[in-house]
């Protein structure tokens, strides 16, 4: 049986200062990582278990480090057991491990709350709007990121991974995509397309994450056992605002690889060339465009797409018993069968289509065309985190996008860690011993108790730390010291 594919997103937001053309970015995330007025302890990230430069395929590069140093030093971890810090000049939310693409989605949201209240305190401070976009694109030739991270055995061969995830990854496109006006990177001209990402991707399979970025990313870092593990660490995807979406994304590549893992897929369906096939399904708003597979047939994306469909329809049925898979399978039927009849229809799950139909009517209220700045700034604009600015919040606000959780859950997840993972020991530490943290990573916490040296607690079991686990312990405990003579015990 497939391990727990445990989930967990990172987001990285576009930044800008109002009335601050010559703002420094770096310094400019770096004072809203410091300015997150929730639960949080500003503390040193470890890298002494991570190794970014470790490759799945079986080999690495000699001196591959940390690559932005200041995101060890500009680090908070909050209440949550989310990361909040600086990385490659971006305030990035990196949320806690959750237990299913539900809760992922929850904590996914909460993100946005914590990036717009850090703006809003940073914006105080420094006497300008300091705004926060959560996109993938700044429309200057420069793309920022928003992955996935799923947790995998180590027996499942990478080999495997990336032949059953090329062409799924390349193909859910139509659901996942935040939607764009134009093209970049030198991509043939679109006035709209699907997605913010596709166009920055240039290889098959790599390691980098920046330059020539590849659709499956060979990170071979677990945070986590090693010898058990694996973490697909997915880049080739957008950042969504809309909450069906991030559980439809999360929850569907997720049945993915618990059947990849269960040996419950039929041979793989391989692309002649993923890359061309990946500007291709976005840059097509028609849904009807053949992409070459191996053997010389042809299949649409939507065709694809509902192969994926059929054989993990019958993956849950026979192996899965748990409500939200079933709720996953419900949202993909309708988003495909929707996207086959009127996509339209699609404006009130999927950012893309909202943000389409929400143009097109700009288009023929002003009588402008797709070139007019006016549709660039809307694009932006649909993505702030501000809700009292943001387009999507608009359209949420008055009912026009579905919502999956209440004021009150995201209020709550922005707080309070998942109780099911190891977050919950981190985020329960957070808020319980501020004084003592010093360190931390995905796997460990580094304590000062007094003595002569730091004691780490490691934490290489993601579904250990859990609340039935250690919430009795925490409960009992009156300080740091006394955690580790009870955890050591």
């Amino acid at each position: 049986m497939a391990i727990r594919k445990v989930i967990g997103t990172e987001v990285e937001y576009g930044i800008a200062v109002r009335g601050d053309p010559e703002f420094n970015p770096a310094l400019g995330s770096a004072m809203v990582v410091n300015s997150y007025p929730g639960p949080r302890v500003r503390v040193q990230w470890s890298y002494e278990e991570e190794s970014p430069g470790r490759d799945a395929r079986g080999f690495g590069h000699e001196g591959y480090g940390v690559s932005d140093p200041e995101g060890t030093l500009v680090n908070a971890v909050l209440g949550n057991g989310a990361r909040l810090y600086v990385d490659h000049a971006h305030p990035e939310y990196s949320a806690p491990e959750a237990w299913d693409p539900l809760q992922a989605a929850l904590y996914d949201k909460a993100g946005e709350v914590v990036m717009y209240r850090a703006s809003k305190v940073a914006s105080e401070r420094l006497g300008h709007r300091l705004a926060l976009y959560k996109n993938n694109s700044d429309r200057k030739g420069n793309s920022y990121g928003a992955h996935e991270n799923y947790l995998l055995s180590r027996s499942t061969p990478f080999g495997e991974i990336i032949r059953y995830a090329m062409t799924f990854l390349v193909t859910r496109q139509i659901y996942t995509g935040s939607g764009k006006v134009g093209s970049e990177n030198g991509r043939p001209h679109v006035d709209f397309q699907i997605t913010q990402r596709a166009d920055f991707f240039e290889e098959e399979v790599g390691l980098e994450t920046t330059l020539k970025r590849p659709i499956i990313n060979t990170r071979d870092e677990p945070h986590g056992d090693s010898t058990k593990y694996r973490r697909l660490h997915v880049i080739f995807g957008d950042a969504n605002l809309s909450e069906v979406q991030t559980f439809l994304k999360l929850g569907a590549t997720a049945l993915m690889l618990a059947a990849l893992e269960d040996g419950a897929l039929p041979d793989p369906l391989d692309l002649v060339d993923p890359v061309k096939a990946a500007w291709s399904v976005s840059h097509d708003l028609t849904f009807r465009r053949p992409l070459e597979l191996e053997g010389g047939s042809t299949a649409t994306a939507v065709e694809l797409q509902w192969r994926y469909y059929e054989w993990l329809s019958k993956y849950v049925e026979k192996e899965l018993d748990e409500p939200v898979w079933r709720d996953v399978l419900s949202e993909w039927h309708s988003v495909l069968q929707d996207i086959e009849t009127d996509p339209d229809k699609l404006s009130d799950r999927l950012d893309w289509a909202a943000k389409l139909r929400l143009f097109q009517r700009y288009l023929a209220r002003d009588d402008i065309d797709w070139s007019d700045p006016k549709l660039a700034a809307l694009d932006l604009q649909y993505h702030d985190v501000d809700p009292e600015r943001g387009l999507y919040h608009r359209l949420a606000a008055r009912g026009d996008i579905r919502r999956l959780f209440t004021a009150q859950q995201i209020a709550a997840a922005e707080t309070d860690p998942p109780e099911e993972t190891r977050a919950y020991f981190r985020g329960r530490c957070v808020t319980q011993f501020p004084d003592s943290l010093v360190a931390a990573n995905w796997d460990s916490l580094v304590f000062d108790v007094g003595e002569p040296h730091l004691r780490r607690v490691p934490m290489l079991e993601p579904l250990r730390g859990s609340r039935d686990l250690v919430g009795p312990i925490l409960d009992e405990v009156s300080d740091a010291s006394e955690l580790i003579k009870r955890l050591s015990d």
